[in-house]
């Protein structure tokens, strides 16, 4: 039996908690994990209709996940994902529903600008909450250590590691943006080794050859810092470390606003390190 002190009364805990016993699971317990650890504020305020729905199990599954992760009942796991919530000032999605509510007296325009803002508000509050200074420090030693970094983002995420590249460049750091263009992207990679590092970006639905690629690094023991949107995400699994970002959206469509400044973060905060030791 689990010791009562020995269970996590905190979202940070429960989540590593999950983390490391996700892949023990039975299939239906993984499911409830993954939805969990992806949709936090969903398992918070539902009920364990709608999340059992939501999840694709039964809702006495719920039950079953919430005692392997050591509680009594799922009420008892559930309120640790409303802990969360408590301390934040602001709803932005009440923000929002706000603003369509008096989109009669405002442009559209007007509308969609202030719908992406507060996306991008609420992605960068979220990251900030949740981003772990020790990752930040390791993430930055094991790229400043590297000889060439190698900058793998495809599809919505290349946006990001061009401007890594870019960035990089004006600060002299050695880097190779793999664009993919004619099918190179394997043989651009293929040149990287153990003293070198790739910076991976990928989010759901993940890149199929961005997913390759790691894999193919990883498998060469080439150092991988990712930067994706969950710890399920195939590219996680095989990082050294590995950053999570959940960008918020406005009409279907995600904000960058996170992603791009943790990409500036260790931008300079590698050239900065690199500086000192040279």
């Amino acid at each position: 039996m689990t010791d009562f002190d020995d269970i996590p009364r905190d979202f940070p805990g429960l989540k590593e908690r999950i983390l490391e016993r996700a892949p023990a699971l039975p299939k239906r317990l993984s499911q409830v994990a993954i939805y969990a650890i992806e949709h936090p504020d969903e398992v918070a305020f539902g009920t364990v209709a709608s999340i059992a729905v939501h999840s694709g199990v039964q809702p006495s599954t719920l039950v079953r996940f919430a005692k392997a992760m050591g509680y009594q009942g799922f009420s008892e796991l559930q309120e640790v994902f409303r802990s969360r919530l408590r301390e934040r000032i602001l709803n932005y999605d009440e923000r929002l529903e706000q603003l369509r509510h008096h989109a009669h007296s405002a442009s559209k325009p007007n509308v969609i600008f202030h719908g992406f803002s507060n996306a991008a508000r609420k992605s960068i509050d979220i990251l900030q909450e949740r981003l772990e200074p020790g990752k930040l420090d390791s993430a930055v030693q094991i790229l400043a250590g590297a000889e060439t970094v190698y900058l793998v983002g495809l599809r919505r995420s290349f946006p990001i590691s061009t401007y890594m590249s870019y960035a990089f460049g004006k600060l002299n750091i050695k880097n190779v943006l793999i664009d993919a263009i004619g099918g190179q992207a394997q043989e651009e990679l293929s040149f990287a080794t153990s003293n070198d590092c790739v910076l991976a970006i990928s989010f759901t639905p993940y890149a199929s050859e961005t997913v390759a690629l790691v894999q193919a690094a990883a498998a060469k023991g080439v150092p991988i810092v990712s930067i994706t949107d969950s710890g399920f995400s195939p590219i996680a699994s095989r990082a050294k470390v590995w950053f999570e970002v959940t960008e918020a959206n406005f009409e279907g469509f995600r904000s960058m606003s996170a992603t791009l400044s943790l990409a500036m973060t260790l931008t300079v905060a590698v050239a900065e390190m690199k500086s000192r030791r040279y």
